[in-house]
């Protein structure tokens, strides 16, 4: 009879109400598109991003202490035909803000897109701003796309003499459609040779699933998977001359996809996202709490009368421990994690505790899933 494994675990004394979320998948195969499991190679998104003013502001914009941003004011007035010396403007109703975006693959001039209006100074709030025209470069450095418009945020800073009030984040918003493409990507997609599927989660058995479907729904073998993260697609031998065609007929194909045995935890927020499929070695967990408090008091100290002694502040200092008693449970060879969940609610783990736990189990090797820290 197999002993089970024991996991050595810290002592807990922790008191704070922590959120749990638990994501049930099925433990047989799921059927997927293949639209969902991969991307094709080289068609993608390029990041855009651009330095511009945001003007319209009450009095929430930056100080003169932020250079750059009344060099730049400066700069655009003087296009405009006004000339200011940049060391006497003294504006608090603009800001200076990086502007980002991202170019999808195949967009055309006169395509709109969502930008992002960061601020990059000591603004307090872009609420009420509207950013002024702002060209976006590719990482080649070349202009792809303007943006301007009003700025929408998502949130609020108010206050004064000392008390204030934030909601969200008032120095980042949005300009929906505020972006507009003016150069296309020099990319020939009829060019692809071979066509090249990336599976999103590497996995060999989902590869071969793929290039399976593919090759029977064709009739003949036009697919192979190379690695656990990419399919080769021959186009030319589908006998179709439109490779958009090809692609539309693959990425409507159904694959079976078993899913990977997976814990995920995150310590900020104390959240664990654990698969039901996930199974557990036979395994004893001991969980106790031991908590140690300390306080100091001051008391005054007289010396006796004609003693010619001194009056002293002397700390006097407790200290307590306490040891609860120790809560265990014990699973069995294959138990799920519904079974391991019950049995921690029961030993009233908190779900900071949960992880502290499920790390213990991991490194005792009676973890039967990838456990993923974030």
């Amino acid at each position: 009879m197999r002993a089970p494994r024991i996991a050595a675990l810290p002592l807990f004394a922790l008191s704070l109400a922590l959120s749990q979320a638990s994501l049930v998948f099925a433990g047989e195969p799921a059927q997927v598109k293949i639209r969902d499991l991969a991307s094709v190679e080289g068609v993608r998104d390029n990041p855009l991003i651009g330095y511009g003013m945001v003007v319209g502001l009450t009095q929430t914009g930056d100080s003169q202490q932020t250079v750059f941003t009344t060099q730049t004011l400066a700069n655009i007035m003087q296009r405009m035909g006004a000339q200011i010396p940049p060391a006497t403007a003294i504006v608090k109703n603009v800001a200076a803000v990086f502007v980002t975006a991202s170019l999808p693959a195949f967009a055309r001039p006169g395509t709109q897109l969502d930008v992002t209006v960061s601020s990059i100074g000591d603004a307090k709030s872009l609420e009420g701003g509207v950013l002024l025209l702002t060209p976006l470069y590719g990482a080649d450095g070349q202009v792809y796309a303007a943006a301007q418009g009003p700025i929408a945020v998502g949130g609020f800073a108010a206050g004064g003499a000392g008390a204030t009030k934030q909601m969200n984040h008032p120095t980042t918003g949005r300009v929906p459609s505020g972006g507009r493409v003016e150069r296309s990507l020099s990319f020939d997609f009829n060019r692809l040779s071979p066509v090249s599927l990336v599976l999103r989660e590497p996995d060999y058995s989902t590869a071969g699933e793929i290039s399976s479907a593919i090759n029977r729904d064709f009739g003949h073998a036009i697919a192979s998977a190379r690695d656990g993260g990419r399919v080769e697609v021959d186009a030319g031998a589908t006998g179709m001359a439109n490779l958009t065609a090809v692609l539309a007929r693959i990425e409507n194909l159904t694959v079976a996809v078993h899913r990977r045995a997976r814990v995920v935890v995150s310590e900020r927020t104390g959240t664990v996202v654990m698969g039901k499929d996930v199974r557990l070695g036979a395994v004893s967990i001991l969980h106790g709490g031991f908590s140690v408090q300390i306080s100091t008091e001051y008391t005054v100290s007289q010396p006796a009368p004609l003693s010619n002694g001194k009056t002293e502040v002397v700390p006097q200092t407790e200290v307590q421990a306490k040891d609860a008693p120790a809560k265990s449970f014990e699973i069995g060879e294959g138990a799920s994690i519904d079974q391991l969940v019950a049995g921690l609610h029961n030993m009233g783990a908190t779900a900071r505790d949960v992880i502290s736990i499920l790390q213990a189990i991991k490194a005792a090797g009676a973890l039967d899933a990838d456990l993923d820290v974030i």
